[in-house]
């Protein structure tokens, strides 16, 4: 009597590993696929957080010109160097301001 699905007698047991085999495969894949593309986000996100915190701290620094006499414009420049350097890069645009005046 032949078992349902055809094929070769015998050759039940080959097929099972070969499709293991593909499964494995394609998990290994997929594995690789996720982590190729978490750093590159990993790093966007760390960006992304940098450069809220430090457009917050142009935002704090402007709100206070009255108290404390800083003032940084808000512009691409200031926006890139806060985008990526986050708070440090805030510190240093205000040193290099008071070194320039």
């Amino acid at each position: 009597m032949r078992r349902h699905g055809g094929g070769r007698p015998g050759r039940e047991g080959a097929m099972d590993v070969r499709t293991v085999l593909l499964l494995a495969l394609a998990a290994l894949v997929l594995l690789a696929v996720a982590r190729a593309f978490s750093t590159p986000l990993k790093v966007l996100l760390k960006v992304g957080l940098n450069t809220l915190l430090g457009l917050a701290a142009l935002l704090l620094v402007n709100a206070t010109t009255a108290f404390t006499g800083l003032h940084l414009g808000v512009n691409l420049f200031n926006g890139l160097v806060v985008g990526v350097l986050g708070i440090p890069g805030l510190v240093l645009l205000l040193l290099v301001q008071w070194v320039v005046t």
